[in-house]
């Protein structure tokens, strides 16, 4: 759990008291993706370059950086931008999201680090 979604439950129990109820909200688990997929960085590309996932569902991208050096995942039609260090691997939440083309791309090997979220 994030601490952001700790601290927001924590202050929901403040306000709900001791009761049974709020226990019970504290037990509640995090909302998880409803699919996982991997997307590799490997020489400054993305492979698969196109992902297509289903309308409505939330995605994890796993994205798992194979080169040495630290690339910088960007979408402005997904809201996302994360830095992916060199062999690490680093979720990426998206969605749910409606049908449509959502591009993406390496923002520090912008000419080959290219690829598309395909959303049917």
């Amino acid at each position: 759990m994030s601490l952001n979604a700790w601290t927001r439950r924590t202050a929901l129990l403040c306000l709900l008291g001791t009761t049974g109820l709020a226990a019970s909200l504290l037990a509640l688990p995090a909302r998880a993706a409803d699919i996982e997929l991997t997307l590799v960085i490997r020489d400054h590309r993305f492979d698969p370059a196109e992902l297509k996932v289903p309308a409505g569902q939330r995605v994890k991208l796993v994205v798992d950086n194979q080169d040495k050096s630290p690339e910088e995942f960007e979408s402005k039609s997904l809201k996302r931008e994360k830095v992916i260090p060199g062999g690490a691997k680093v979720p990426v939440l998206i969605g749910p999201l409606q049908p449509g083309r959502y591009p993406f791309y390496g923002e520090y090997h912008e000419a080959t680090a290219r690829g598309v979220v395909i959303v049917e």
